[in-house]
């Protein structure tokens, strides 16, 4: 536990040194530091002991994990109302989108994991359910729960021998897997891992992103501008570019000469970042910030158009013909299943092997990675001049995401 701790007081450390220099860190610094304010500004419903209603407590790392989770948190409302709903975030990129979230009742950052916290956090919350998605496992928090005997879930987790839970050392992570009264798991290698260890309180759900994903693709929100941007030209949509996507696709852009408008969403907002992309894009370019009130003749001039908002993406899927999803030329792939559910072939670089539906699309012919400029131009030509083909692969990937879905319904089905 010792390691444990001071890793936690070291990663706080950085974060408080960073600050002055990194808005992310300097964020997360003045919301942890905060954190009791949502519970001021809104109280939870409560005498002067234990709430007058019950609190179910969700914790989610990020934005991510949030939308993936999100179909279990609305399940919980419909099927119990007379719950309240904490929701907490570890990242500034998830409580920064999702601070007014309707569908819980406090909407606050996660303080460091020591004991001290978790303390201060179990008799503010006092919950009587708690559900952490997919990679949250922190000890203390964990502990108190187990302590406190409360209801406490994992859902939508996902286990790789390569953990720590599973090395000879890890004691001490495994311990802490024993304080879930239930781990709902993705896939049948995760049981078989956790059973080796002797962990049973186990079930196979499946991935609630598959439901989030289909949840959108049904309530699907217009956005008219992009609408008006597209026309009726095929379209290329870039969702989570990094700086390693945009330089293997503007050589490709520059070079392309058939019809064809992008949309183009950074991963990160970074203002002089999108201004280099447009600078070296030969064709015209325009920011959604730009585009309120454009002409229609004006726009129509207009190849290129970044988002420089956060929170869009999911919606402008609904818009493409062909899906780049960036990440996956640096650390890993981002989410796939936004653009699959929609229907579209999807592209994306080399890194994509610890993401299970991306290894499965590319088996079944709905998706397809590339090395390089020269692969995009190949793979990405072949689809654009042939229509079937291209629906074949677009249909691959809607049939993948609608036969995944229902681990929502697996979850909840649990709740008493």
């Amino acid at each position: 536990m010792f390691f444990y701790n001071l890793t936690i007081f070291l990663y706080s450390l950085a974060v408080r040194l960073a600050a002055p220099f990194n808005r992310k860190a300097r964020l997360l610094v003045a919301g942890r530091a905060r954190w009791r304010e949502p519970f001021a500004q809104k109280p939870l419903d409560r005498d002067d002991g234990p709430p007058t209603r019950p609190v179910a407590w969700f914790h989610a790392a990020s934005l991510g994990e949030f939308e993936q989770g999100r179909p279990v948190i609305e399940a919980f409302r419909q099927q119990h109302p007379d719950y309240q709903i904490v929701l907490s975030f570890f990242s500034p990129s998830g409580y920064e989108v999702r601070k007014t979230y309707a569908g819980a009742d406090v909407v606050t950052y996660l303080p460091a994991d020591t004991p001290a916290n978790a303390r201060d956090w179990m008799a503010l919350v006092r919950p009587q359910k708690a559900f952490f998605i997919k990679y949250e496992f922190w000890y203390h928090y964990l502990r108190a729960l187990h302590e406190a005997n409360v209801e406490t879930s994992s859902f939508s987790a996902i286990f790789r021998p390569d953990q720590l839970f599973f090395k000879p050392w890890g004691g001490f992570y495994r311990k802490l897997l024993t304080y879930f009264t239930h781990i709902f798991v993705q896939n049948q290698a995760s049981v078989d891992l956790l059973r080796g260890i002797g962990i049973t309180n186990v079930t196979l759900a499946g991935d609630t992103r598959f439901d989030r994903v289909a949840q959108v693709a049904a309530g699907k929100r217009p956005i008219p501008e992009v609408a008006q941007f597209v026309g009726n030209d095929p379209v290329l949509v870039v969702g989570s570019a990094w700086a390693a996507d945009m330089a293997v696709l503007i050589p490709f852009l520059n070079q392309f000469d058939q019809p064809l408008r992008v949309i183009i969403a950074p991963h990160e907002i970074h203002p002089d970042e999108i201004s280099g992309w447009q600078a070296q894009l030969k064709k015209p370019s325009i920011r959604f910030s730009e585009i309120s009130g454009l002409p229609g003749s004006q726009l129509a001039t207009i190849n290129y158009l970044f988002i420089d908002n956060i929170g869009m993406l999911t919606s402008l899927y609904q818009y493409g013909t062909f899906a780049f999803i960036g990440g996956a030329f640096g650390k890993g792939l981002h989410n796939c299943l936004e653009a699959a559910t929609f229907g579209l072939p999807l592209f994306f670089g080399p890194n994509y092997q610890k993401f299970q539906e991306a290894t499965d699309l590319i088996a079944q012919g709905g998706a397809f990675s590339v090395q390089n400029t020269v692969d995009f131009s190949l793979k990405f030509n072949d689809l654009y001049k042939n229509a079937p083909a291209r629906e074949r692969a677009g249909a691959v990937c809607k049939q993948y995401v609608l036969g995944n879905v229902g681990a929502t319904e697996k979850i909840s089905s649990s709740w008493q």
